[in-house]
């Protein structure tokens, strides 16, 4: 047992939603992601075992809960396999928050969906949550217990501001992304702009106008994610026909849902930049579409919370260049 953690050696699990991304962290931290059982039953359900001691250790589980449903329900029996097998403390690494979106009750008889899923993972067992870009800040209240939230901005300016792009201005798509356009303008040393548009139904848009200078500039919009396209798309476009010379784009989460592809394929934009705390399935991936991988953010906030340390840090060191690592405990 580690003295100073008061809990044994680390233990990294992996769901079946992103195996990619954990072997990837695996790596990192020299270690393995494998020692997971998982299938299906004939009749859907699902049988999970944990193939390696877990009893007194600390246990990080990963697995975003993009739909379908079998993905949470996959993380809650993770979770509560850990507990049973008497791990130290199990800490779910949920890089896309599935749920996010209903985190409010805004129209009668609804279900706060965010809520109920917080409370299943509490309910689970798990004793920490670490996750990306929630789509609302207000989402770490909704647990009972610990919650680490990352930032991708990071791994997104550390990329652009490799490519020394001129003139450029931070879009906002809505108002509600303007105070992560506004990090992102002030890690560039860029301008700010804001669309303004209205929803008329889930999944659709309407781009009314445009606030701040894009004309003859490079514009970037920024999002915490994308799912049908169909927002973007318009945005994309609006800042092309009110003069902008180029438009990138920035999501954290590519859930690329429907005709998105196609959508964002026609588009006029230079390039769309995504992360990897969804698995891409190659028959979604196209020619402008760049993803960075998010392994280098989780696996250093796994190593600061297996040793106690302060995660906050973790940003202030990603500004600067070739930041220490803590080595394992």
């Amino acid at each position: 047992m580690d003295e100073t953690t008061g809990r044994g050696p680390l233990l990294l699990l992996a769901g079946r939603a992103n195996r990619p991304l954990a072997r990837e962290i695996a790596d990192m931290l020299g270690t393995s992601a494998e020692g997971v059982t998982i299938y299906n039953f004939a009749d859907g359900e699902i049988f999970v075992r944990i193939d390696r001691n877990a009893r007194g250790r600390d246990v990080f589980i990963l697995q975003p809960t993009v739909a379908g449903a079998d993905n949470i329900l996959e993380l809650l029996l993770l979770v509560d396999a850990a507990k049973r097998a008497s791990a130290a403390r199990v800490t779910a690494v949920v890089p896309y928050f599935g749920y996010g979106r209903q985190d409010r009750k805004d129209q009668p008889r609804v279900s706060i969906g965010a809520k109920l899923v917080a409370n299943l993972m509490v309910a689970a067992g798990a004793d920490r949550v670490v996750s990306i870009d929630f789509h609302q800040h207000q989402i770490q209240g909704f647990f009972d217990i610990p919650v680490d939230h990352l930032y991708a901005a990071p791994v997104f300016t550390a990329y652009f501001r490799g490519k020394e792009l001129p003139d450029l201005v931070v879009v906002a798509p809505d108002v509600g992304s303007a105070k992560m356009a506004r990090g992102f303008a002030k890690r560039l040393g860029a301008s700010l702009a804001i669309i303004d548009k209205r929803r008329p139904a889930a999944n659709v848009s309407e781009v009314l106008n445009v606030v701040g200078d894009v004309a003859n500039r490079t514009c970037l919009i920024t999002d915490d994610m994308i799912d049908t396209g169909g927002t973007i798309a318009q945005a994309v476009q609006a800042l092309i026909d009110r003069g902008a010379r180029s438009v990138y784009v920035a999501a954290t989460h590519a859930l690329l849902s429907g005709e998105a592809v196609a959508r964002l394929s026609a588009a006029p934009l230079e390039e769309l930049v995504v992360t990897n705390t969804i698995d891409i399935p190659q028959s979604k991936r196209f020619d402008r579409l760049r993803v960075l991988s998010v392994a280098d953010l989780l696996a250093r906030a796994i190593t600061y919370i297996h040793s106690n340390a302060s995660v906050s840090q973790l940003f202030e060191l990603r500004d600067k260049k070739d930041p220490p690592r803590i080595a394992l405990a």
